[in-house]
């Protein structure tokens, strides 16, 4: 059942949120879904055979892509329909486990890791952290794995430190390094606590992919608990609802296939080949038009690209009381204030006046409320999927999200009605 309440929403997206500690179980929380909604799985190395009002999805990686068909998109005369794509991505910042044994340092055993995109260091500090991702083993195989609290990145105390409250600086290299027992202790080694959580002999495990993630649990706060926080709120939170739009849209009255694309790497460039830059979308784009119409030429689908539309959906600012010289003096967004409308002159978001158009009328159709974003010009502007989707397939495309405080933080946190807000206008926007 779809959550329609805040209530709903807010547990809904907990279990969405704690289901998913890394991009791969991500991928993993949405198949479960859309299995459980009769969707059916195809595998990239098969002949895909597609039929009207039918629900399928394909992972590729870190990354999904689901559709719907609408009836009218088989045995017609008409043209091939267009696709109407609600766009985000499964990864987060956090810190990858480097390769390589533990190490002993001051009596305690320590892991490395690297910085995965941009996170807010210092939020990190102090928060117990689990491990997550997938091993790939010897015989080819890939399976999830995830760790209990197993790590902490332990802050210096201020009476080592008594100018730390004027300016911390932390070194990526020295101050981030994750402590995981007493060196005096038998030695954990954390590829057998993963491979112990994944049922697999460690002997086998050949390579891995694994992140952090704080083991916090997401929650509601707040004098009326009007806020949630939580961990990976950017981009989880549109992952959610693009994943229960589309299980919730009505295929029988559809125009155009709908579909939902949740990719890996934007926190990083978006340079793979489960990223948006990749050819995944283009790929599993050209064979559906290719199976619906097996007879059409290459350019039917190139016409049925020119009649798309995408939302990129990724998370954006709300104005910050506590900074408020940090955004644009007239532009305001403010957390429940409904979804937002990223626009930028550069293109760093891909919104236009006719992506706005679209915008506008799916959150009329849903009933609810938007509002613009816009950056300090004297500020540097982020960027998404969106600019990627347009430039690599030429959709129109238009930016949005929800607006957060402490974006890239460990724990961020959102107005509840803007998470019901983002979803009603996911599911108009796909329904068309």
């Amino acid at each position: 059942m779809i959550p329609r309440t805040e209530t709903q929403v807010a547990a809904d997206l907990t279990d969405f949120i704690s289901s998913s500690p890394s991009s791969y179980h991500a991928t993993d929380t949405a198949a479960a879904r859309f299995d459980s909604a009769g969707f059916t799985r195809l595998h990239e190395r098969e002949k895909w055979s597609l039929k009207a009002e039918q629900g399928c999805y394909v992972i590729r990686d870190g990354a999904i892509i689901a559709w719907r068909t609408p009836a009218s998109t088989v045995d017609t005369s008409d043209a091939v329909p267009g696709f109407r794509v609600f766009g985000s991505h499964t990864d987060s910042p956090a810190f990858k486990l480097k390769p390589g044994e533990e190490f002993a340092v001051e009596g305690t055993r320590q892991i490395g890791v690297e910085i995965y995109g941009g996170p807010l260091l210092n939020s990190w500090l102090d928060r117990e952290l689990a491990l997550a991702g997938q091993l790939s083993l010897a015989d080819g195989s890939v399976v999830l794995a995830q760790t209990p609290s197993i790590a902490r990145i332990p802050q210096l105390a201020i009476h080592l430190d008594r100018q730390v409250n004027d300016g911390l600086t932390l070194d990526k290299q020295r101050h981030t390094t994750p402590i995981i027992g007493l060196a005096e202790l038998a030695e954990a080694d954390v590829i057998e606590l993963l491979a112990a959580s994944a049922e697999v002999d460690p002997e086998q495990v050949v390579g891995h992919d694994v992140y952090t993630f704080p083991v916090q649990t997401p929650g509601t706060f707040g004098a009326r608990e009007e806020f949630f926080a939580s961990p990976r709120l950017d981009n989880l939170l549109s992952v959610h609802a693009g994943v229960n739009a589309l299980i919730d849209v009505d295929a029988a009255s559809l125009d155009s296939i709908a579909l939902f694309a949740g990719f890996d790497h934007e926190e990083i460039g978006s340079n793979s080949r489960s990223g948006a830059c990749g050819p995944f979308l283009a790929d599993v784009t050209e064979r559906i038009i290719a199976s619906l119409f097996p007879e059409s030429p290459r350019s039917d689908y190139l016409a049925s690209l020119a009649s798309s539309i995408c939302v990129s959906s990724d998370a954006g600012h709300a104005a910050h009381p506590n900074y408020p010289e940090r955004h644009d003096p007239h532009v305001r967004p403010r957390l429940g204030g409904g979804p937002l409308l990223k626009i930028n002159a550069q293109q760093r978001y891909a919104t236009d006046a006719v992506g706005t158009a679209a915008w506008s009328q799916a959150c009329t159709a849903a009933g609810v409320e938007y509002q613009n974003f816009v950056s300090n010009n004297a500020m540097p502007c982020g960027s998404t999927i969106g600019p990627l989707t347009a430039t690599r397939l030429g959709m129109t495309t238009v930016d949005v999200g929800p607006a957060l405080y402490s974006m890239h933080s460990a724990r961020e946190m959102v107005a509840i009605d803007d998470v019901v807000a983002l979803g009603a206008a996911a599911k108009a926007f796909l329904q068309g």
